[in-house]
């Protein structure tokens, strides 16, 4: 089978960023590990943000046409249980990502969460241009879901439901080894996702007490 250069580049490329970064990743690093040059990423990419952009793109392009075709056929209803309900039915489209690789679930939220803690603000242009559409639709079906919550409200919420979905993808392995050790239980990552989204559930739709005041 012929060599594929550019396959090879984004192999190594997802490898490497997942594991140490975006930033913490050279160029050098990159070449060596798919054993090319220099020039080869340039001719396929161009710059590094464009690399970066077409790893995350395989993943993107397989998840966001699952998440709209989800959107666009549910009916959720009100608070906790209609988030529960919307989230529950992310997470076929989320575990086809296995389907590009060992892993491939965790991987994406990997890199996803890489490009949060690292400031990566290209990517949230690339997402928006190119999954902008599929993007609003979900924001406006939790919307829905939380017709009183106000707008600034949902935004702090979004952002730590995302940190928590992250965290607990990024160390899944982790958890599924504590949980074996602690409770002889054997876990997939199936099973985190559904101890997940009760909790991201209740964050999202959970009233805040009377009493908390912005500092």
């Amino acid at each position: 089978m012929a060599k594929n250069t550019k396959t090879d580049i984004l192999d190594a490329a997802e490898l490497l960023f997942s594991q140490y970064g975006f930033t913490q990743t050279s160029m050098r690093e990159i070449t060596t590990q798919a054993n090319v040059n220099l020039a080869s990423v340039n001719y396929h990419f161009g710059s590094k943000k464009n690399l970066i952009q077409s790893v995350l793109k395989r993943y993107f392009d397989i998840l966001m046409p699952e998440v709209a075709l989800c959107l666009k056929s549910l009916s959720p209803s009100m608070g906790t249980r209609g988030i529960a309900e919307l989230l529950q039915s992310l997470i076929p489209p989320m575990l086809k990502l296995n389907t590009l690789g060992p892993n491939g679930t965790a991987i994406f939220v990997q890199l996803l969460g890489r490009g949060y803690n690292e400031t990566q603000g290209h990517l949230r242009r690339f997402i928006m241009t190119n999954y902008g559409e599929t993007v609003r639709a979900l924001v406006a079906s939790i919307q829905r879901c939380l017709p009183e919550l106000p707008e600034e409200e949902l935004f702090w919420r979004l952002h730590f439901a995302m940190g928590s979905f992250v965290f607990s993808m990024a160390s899944s392995q982790a958890l599924t080894e504590i949980a074996e050790s602690d409770f002889h239980k054997q876990v997939e990552i199936e099973e985190v996702i559904s101890h997940l989204v009760p909790f991201v559930a209740q964050g999202l739709a959970g009233n805040l007490p009377n009493n908390i005041s912005t500092i």
